[in-house]
């Protein structure tokens, strides 16, 4: 089975976007190699928010990389992208597929659907050295816990970022 990696930077009080839905707060650190970590991936599932952010800045999906969005209101959002209603039937689906690990990339809610299902493989978090106060949170809060054993850590020195890998435990 394919593993679904959920990667994505958060602020020290665990926001994945400010307030108004920015993200310019996460520094291009220069010690990361962005190239061999977006290497592991073939496919990519955001949610609709992420999807309207990633697209403000000119951004039309990943190339190279299979791209869904999942949201219930949107009917197209370009070519090279499909939409999907189900996240929990389309995971599914994917990881019986043939391939590299599965990229999702941004959503609080669309991550806690995916833990709901026990579709979440690894979690991945670059923790970024900023409070933002509120925003698009890490996860939804629910009542139920998701136990997380540590797989391993980075400290990057020039922007402070802590990268931090974790596993279901």
């Amino acid at each position: 089975m394919r593993p679904v990696r959920y990667s994505v930077a958060a602020s020290l009080d665990g926001y994945i976007a400010g307030p108004n839905g920015e993200f310019d707060w996460i520094p291009m650190d220069p010690e990361i190699d962005f190239g061999v970590m977006m290497s592991r991936f073939d496919t990519l599932i955001m949610g609709r928010r992420s999807w309207e952010a990633a697209q403000a800045t000119g951004g039309v999906g990943m190339p190279g990389m299979e791209t869904f969005v999942v949201s219930r209101s949107l009917k197209r959002v370009g070519k090279g992208v499909t939409v999907e209603r189900d996240p929990v039937d389309l995971v599914s689906t994917l990881k019986t597929r043939e391939g590299k690990e599965i990229w999702l990339w941004g959503g609080g809610n669309l991550f806690r659907s995916m833990l709901d299902a026990r579709l979440v493989d690894v979690v991945e978090v670059a923790v970024i050295p900023i409070l933002l106060g509120g925003g698009g949170p890490l996860v939804v809060p629910t009542d139920s816990r998701v136990p997380l054993r540590l797989v391993s850590h980075r400290v990057y020195p020039t922007t402070g970022t802590v990268m931090l890998e974790y596993g279901m435990a």
